[in-house]
């Protein structure tokens, strides 16, 4: 295995298969509704479980990259999700659902922070922009298949709610095979960091912050997370809702080719603006992020399908352009050492833009209704992205940092 393809191939791999598990259940929750007779807000709940297990992760779990090595890392996190998939194919009501999906977010903040330190140390060019294109990328693509693969087995097998995990359960069992089986070195000082007993403090919550003078930057960097976390968690939480008035088709393989194609699309936006400067894909993220918000919320009244394909194409494109961006500015005002903790801090950031606005979308829907939620979750977002994309505009370009 180790022959045929290198370390940076796995880490890759074992990244989109990690990622794989945590939208794949976004298109069985109408189904989830039905079964279980469930409201808007519950459905928005346990989406949000999955985020705050990610959260916990990251703050309470981001040094052990450093402390372990992101190999040892990956291969519990890779473990850690595949124990997640299989409590999420077997649940039988909301909180024994709701503990699975909080396993795989605590999984997926492991396989996350960790994956994106090797394949940053492993890209062997020392192109910092390729890397973080490739780790998005990557990212983007694992998000994707998810829900693609678990809405096409859902509409056409039986028993959706346990044969859509099932390709996610097989693949999740090879990374974590193929990662005992490489050999990736890790770098010689790790050794020392190993040799130290654990203490409490390794598991505190950490925060950690760039120097003064790229502090702007970083904000920015992590608005660019927030913002596109949140408008993906529109689609991946209540798309499968307020879709029934804007497309005449439905079912889970509808919904999933939505949310997958969204991601997928993200993915080829990214790889297109990969020798695009940083400050002019978070420029061009945020507009698209504006255009999207603008277009679901004429489709709110108009229930136009063309709109809606207009929407997606248009969050696809923010999405990716804004995590290209955001990635990229934490390669370029992070050092080997801090890299880890910044990363973490953006991607809490992220996912706070996950969880906040979604919460408050949920609530909104139980009391006034799911199209007039949507048209304030739209308004307040797209003032949020077009604010922000009027800061970038005033911000000086990130010169390429020499480490």
């Amino acid at each position: 295995m180790q022959t045929r393809w290198p370390p940076y191939a796995w880490v890759c791999f074992s990244m989109c298969v990690g990622v794989m598990g945590t939208a794949l259940a976004s298109p069985l929750y109408p189904l989830y509704q039905q079964a279980w007779g469930l409201q808007p807000s519950h459905i928005t709940q346990i989406f949000v479980a999955y985020m705050f297990g990610a959260l916990a992760s990251l703050l309470f779990l981001g040094r052990l990259t450093d402390r372990f090595g992101f190999v040892a890392v990956l291969r519990a996190g890779l473990i850690l999700m595949t124990l997640g998939v299989l409590a999420s194919t077997v649940a039988w009501n909301v909180p024994s659902f709701a503990l699975g999906r909080v396993v795989i977010g605590v999984a997926s903040g492991l396989i996350t922070t960790s994956a994106s330190v090797g394949m940053t140390r492993l890209n062997n060019r020392g192109d910092l922009q390729r890397a973080a294109a490739t780790t998005s990328l990557t990212i983007a693509f694992g998000f994707g298949l998810g829900p693609v693969v678990g809405g096409l087995i859902a509409q056409w097998l039986p028993w959706p709610l346990v044969t859509a995990y099932i390709p996610s359960l097989g693949l999740g069992l090879l990374a974590v095979y193929a990662l005992y089986q490489v050999r990736i070195a890790e770098p010689a000082e790790l050794a020392s960091t190993q040799a130290r007993a654990l203490h409490w403090r390794d598991f505190m919550p950490t925060i950690t912050l760039p120097e003064r003078r790229f502090a702007r930057h970083y904000a920015l960097g992590g608005m660019c997370a927030f913002c596109a976390f949140g408008m993906f968690s529109l689609f991946a939480s209540l798309a499968p809702s307020f879709m029934q008035r804007m497309v005449p088709w439905h079912g889970p393989a509808v919904s999933g080719l939505s949310i997958g194609v969204i991601l997928f699309l993200s993915a080829g936006f990214q790889y297109l603006a990969r020798p695009r400067p940083t400050k002019g894909s978070a420029i061009l993220g945020f507009a698209c992020l504006v255009a999207c918000n603008l277009l679901l919320l004429v489709n709110s009244f108009a229930g136009s399908a063309l709109l809606f394909a207009l929407s997606v194409i248009a969050t696809a494109a923010g999405h990716g352009l804004c995590n290209l961006a955001g990635m990229s500015i934490v390669n370029k005002v992070s050092t080997p050492a801090t890299r880890t903790g910044l990363l973490s801090t953006y991607l809490v950031v992220g996912y706070l833009g996950t969880i906040v606005p979604i919460l408050g979308l949920g609530w909104l829907s139980d009391h006034i209704g799911i199209t007039e939620a949507l048209v304030a979750y739209c308004i307040v977002m797209g003032v949020l992205a077009g604010w922000l994309c009027w800061m970038c505009t005033r911000t000086p370009t990130l010169p390429m940092p020499k480490h």
